[in-house]
């Protein structure tokens, strides 16, 4: 819903009852002592405070292994167990925090990789019958919310108006309205490289805020 900007996105939304949901987290950068492990650990936190059942990736440092192979594109493939236990738990989620930097105005390799080998057909989308692929898919993601962080070292207004600021419209656009989430919302933090702690505590304070409105507390 909001685009670089904080606010609370989700806050008048929530009209139905607030029950224990699923909720998957997933942290693409290669340094267990980064920004972006600090957003993930502090939603994370809130998360399971708010009573929500979270499943928590650190692709990193799971070494998952972004490489789709040959012939797995397809919707009946046999899949190997981590990339099935992947697609269970992105099937299950009510709800999905991505974290990640901006680099060349994409996510990380590995997080690429986890797009193409986990939100597959039968998965996060499927076309109807008698579409062989070139129709609109339909989405088949659960999730009532997705949330994505990202840091970045160029300035927003940089990122807008000389770039188009393509991670928006990858996320929104090309993967979760795609794929039937409807409800989303991104932040993006930055110049990370000139930001003061008090900064970073005030971002990462927000992080928390965003998820704890698109998810409060059941």
């Amino acid at each position: 819903m909001t685009r670089n900007t904080g606010g609370a996105p989700f806050a008048s939304q929530v009209t139905e009852e607030l029950k224990p949901m699923n909720i998957l987290v997933v942290l693409a950068h290669p340094s267990d002592i980064s920004f972006n492990r600090a957003i993930a650990d502090a939603v994370t936190g809130v998360l399971r405070g708010n009573g929500h059942r979270v499943v928590f990736h650190d692709l990193y440092a799971e070494g998952f292994d972004p490489l789709l192979a040959r012939g797995e594109d397809a919707r009946d493939a046999a899949l190997d167990a981590v990339v099935a236990n992947h697609c269970a738990e992105l099937s299950a989620a009510d709800g999905i925090v991505i974290v990640h930097p901006n680099w060349w105005g994409q996510p990380p390799a590995i997080l690429k990789g986890w797009v193409d080998r986990v939100l597959r057909p039968g998965v996060a989308y499927e076309f109807e019958e008698g579409d062989s692929g070139e129709g609109v898919p339909i989405g088949l993601l659960k999730a009532r919310a997705a949330i994505v962080f990202n840091t970045s070292n160029t300035p927003p207004e940089r990122e807008s108006q000389v770039f188009g600021d393509p991670l928006q419209l990858l996320w929104k656009n090309c993967i979760f309205d795609l794929c039937g989430v409807k409800r989303f919302c991104r932040r993006m933090f930055g110049v990370i490289v000139t930001s003061t702690p008090e900064e970073r505590r005030q971002w990462i304070e927000e992080a928390k805020g965003i998820v704890g409105e698109a998810f409060p507390a059941a």
